[in-house]
């Protein structure tokens, strides 16, 4: 079992950006010395519910201050960059770090981004496979051209080359795309690229999507079992009423604050979960209580799922000192219950 890091960038209420950022490169510097297996970064634009806006950037900053642990976006929201761009960015994190970056990529969502970022809605509702299959080919051939409706250009070269990479096995980085729904789970499966199932998702949810992967993917000719990764949110506590607690007292407000400054391109309404409620669901699905307690969940969704790759939100008292501890708590009294 593979336990990393999930880093929101989450600003709490009353906390400063910078203050925020800073939490996110110590959470990850202390998920290294506590034997984490890695460490995945979100991305957002324009919000405080993460105020990381280049989730590649910031893995390059911590791919250099660490030295074992694989860093990875969850995710790089693929209409916001030209995919030649992004993947020019993952080869060279992939080329200088002995191949510890993973890609991760989603399509977003709604968000006025579109327009800031001259996509359009258009990019976001039918560009996204488009955006995948040229990222791919970006990583995997030695030239590449495109004449597509999104993206027109003549051959030229790929430099650097992932594949030239002088640790590993000679491929490029993995790539990992971010799934929703049965149309995002079936274009994953039939390139054949790992899933990040996210943290609203409970096993049974998540147990079907895998299950549509792996008839998908035998369908395509891929491997059925690949190596997806399940998002949730990890809070250790002596007495699970007391991690309870904590996420309780903290994480409503943030996800308010968050979530009610989303905007959408086109004006569409969106309904907003309720903050308290998502707080208690997420409570529920993940492991959120004593070490033993989060041990035994973490074993039970891999049973249930398949799934051996965990990426774990450890911020959510928004605290500095208090997600350290939790992270510190992850590696020495639940890692060693699950091997």
């Amino acid at each position: 079992m593979r336990v990393g890091a999930f880093v929101v960038a989450a600003q709490f209420p009353g906390q400063g950006q910078g203050e925020t950022l800073h939490r996110a490169v110590r959470t990850a510097e202390v998920a290294e010395e506590a034997g984490l297996d890695s460490v995945w970064l979100a991305e957002h634009h324009f919000v405080p519910y993460g105020v990381c806006p280049s989730a590649v950037t910031l893995a390059a900053l911590l791919l250099g201050r660490t030295r074992r642990l694989r860093v990875g976006t969850a995710v790089s929201v693929l209409p916001n960059t030209h995919p030649v761009a992004l993947g020019e960015q993952a080869a060279l994190l992939h080329l200088t770090t002995g191949g510890r970056f993973t890609l991760g990529v989603g399509r977003g969502g709604p968000w006025v981004d579109l327009e800031v970022f001259g996509a359009g809605l258009r990019a976001y509702e039918h560009g996204f496979p488009e955006d995948l299959d040229l990222l791919r080919r970006w990583l995997t051939e030695p030239r590449v051209s495109a004449l597509g409706e999104r993206h027109v250009f003549r051959r030229v070269d790929v430099v650097p080359r992932p594949a030239e990479a002088l640790d590993g096995d000679g491929s490029g980085p993995e790539v990992i795309v971010a799934c929703t729904s049965p149309a995002s789970v079936r274009l994953a499966a039939e390139r054949g690229l790992p899933m990040l199932l996210g943290m609203h998702c409970g096993d049974e949810d998540k147990a079907a999507m895998v299950a549509l992967y792996r008839r998908t993917a035998e369908a395509a000719g891929h491997d059925p079992h690949a190596a997806h990764v399940s998002a949730g949110v990890c809070q250790l506590a002596d007495r699970t009423a007391d991690a309870r607690e904590t996420l309780m007292k903290a994480m409503p407000g943030w996800l308010k604050q968050g979530l009610e400054a989303h905007v959408t391109v086109d004006g569409r309404m969106r309904a907003m979960r309720d903050p308290a409620a998502y707080t208690e669901l997420l409570c529920d699905l993940h492991p959120v209580g004593t070490p033993r307690r989060a041990a035994d969940r973490l074993a039970a969704t891999a049973e249930r799922t398949g799934i051996t790759r965990f990426a774990l939100l450890m911020e959510g008292s928004g605290d500095l000192a208090a997600t350290a501890e939790n992270v510190r708590r992850l590696g020495a009294e639940v890692l060693p219950r699950i091997g």
